[in-house]
């Protein structure tokens, strides 16, 4: 119950971020049925190749099996056990292809899946592992759920296939009987391809839908709440509150740059209360005036307050001093279009002898 409520509360799609570290920790999707579809192909290409070699040696060591039962001396451990390893070794040399084949099909099935990592994470003992309550989750859970359908579908799918195929080929079979015993590996191994042919287009069918549901819960279960995804959002791009704090620093640090360098302006434009620029100009260095400090508001009451201390002239133009407030950064040289109306400030000044000295001295 717990676990479906977690479930609710994880509304937002995986980040990128989250699905690459779920990688880096070995947690990807994993069709079973995929691995096990792979190994009975190779199953099914090993019988039609080797099948008729497979079955005559089975038959040959059947034979000899039979052939020495007679003598052999049941009382005598060490003998018995002799003939029945020499039994299970003959017998199992035929299905050691099979077999190889179809470990190497499973491994070749899982690598197209995913590629192999070794994550010391993953091998880390938990208590979740043995853990009867983790456990019982897993069995009678969702995905606990899925696997016993997918395994009644495959118990009565084959099933059925294997009571189809032997009522089809019993006659066969016990007609096979009273021919030549040579024969009989062959039409074994007929009997045996036939079967694989329709549990391999079964298990593809299984494959198939296992790996779209594998990913779909692999997707589901790293799902995220709203929390988890602005938790991400800030160590990836920071903690928008401190990064607040250091454009405010910021600002204040340029504040006072600029409030130091107010003594050396020529004028200062404003508003008259929201807006105030200052100008610096100098006939001895040339160019245009330059903007050494501008605010606005409470910024703008600083720069007229420390311009009075300082004797810089004030001068009200409010057309003026938006636009330059605007389009001129700190630091910055006038631009062409605002010369007429700068220098049509400075004149007055000039003439009124209000310019500070600094601002004529050549």
């Amino acid at each position: 119950m717990s676990e479906d409520q977690d479930r609710e509360g994880r509304t937002e799609d995986a980040t990128e971020k989250r699905v690459a570290d779920a990688i880096d920790k070995g947690n990807v999707p994993v069709a079973r049925e995929a691995t096990l579809f792979g190994s009975i192909v190779a199953s099914y290409a090993v019988v039609l190749l080797l099948g008729g070699w497979m079955m005559a040696s089975l038959a040959e060591t059947l034979h000899l099996a039979l052939a020495g039962a007679g003598s052999l001396r049941i009382e005598d451990r060490e003998a018995a056990a002799a003939y029945l390893v020499t039994l299970l070794r003959d017998a199992g040399l035929p299905l050691l292809p099979v077999l190889s084949v179809m470990a190497a099909g499973s491994i070749l099935a899982s690598l197209l899946q995913n590629m192999p990592s070794a994550v010391a994470e993953r091998l880390a003992p938990k208590a979740s592992r043995i853990s009867p309550a983790a456990g019982w989750s897993r069995l009678f859970g969702g995905g606990g759920f899925v696997e016993f359908l997918k395994s009644v579908v495959k118990l009565v799918a084959v099933s059925v296939i294997l009571w189809t195929l032997f009522k089809r080929d019993l006659p066969r079979f016990v007609a096979g009987l009273g021919t030549d015993p040579a024969l009989l590996p062959e039409q074994l191994r007929d009997m045996v391809s036939d079967a694989l042919l329709p549990l391999m287009v079964l298990s593809l069918s299984l494959a198939l839908a296992d790996v779209v549901w594998s990913r779909y819960r692999w997707r589901r279960d790293l799902r995220m709440t709203k929390q988890e995804v602005k938790q991400e959002m800030k160590e990836a791009e920071g903690d928008p509150s401190i990064k607040a704090r250091l454009r405010a620093l910021a600002r204040q640090r340029n504040s006072r740059r600029m409030l130091e360098k107010l003594p050396e302006a020529s004028v200062v434009i404003t508003n008259p209360t929201h807006y105030a620029v200052a100008l610096r100009y100098r006939r001895d260095e040339g160019g245009a005036p330059v903007v050494v400090a501008k605010g606005v508001d409470h910024l703008a009451a600083r720069i007229r307050e420390i311009a009075a201390e300082h004797d810089v002239p004030q001068v009200e133009n409010r057309p003026l001093a938006r636009s330059l407030y605007d389009q001129v950064e700190i630091d910055t040289q006038i631009p062409p279009e605002f010369y007429r109306a700068v220098a049509e400030v400075i004149h007055y000044l000039n003439n009124a002898g209000r310019l500070p000295r600094h601002t004529l001295a050549r």
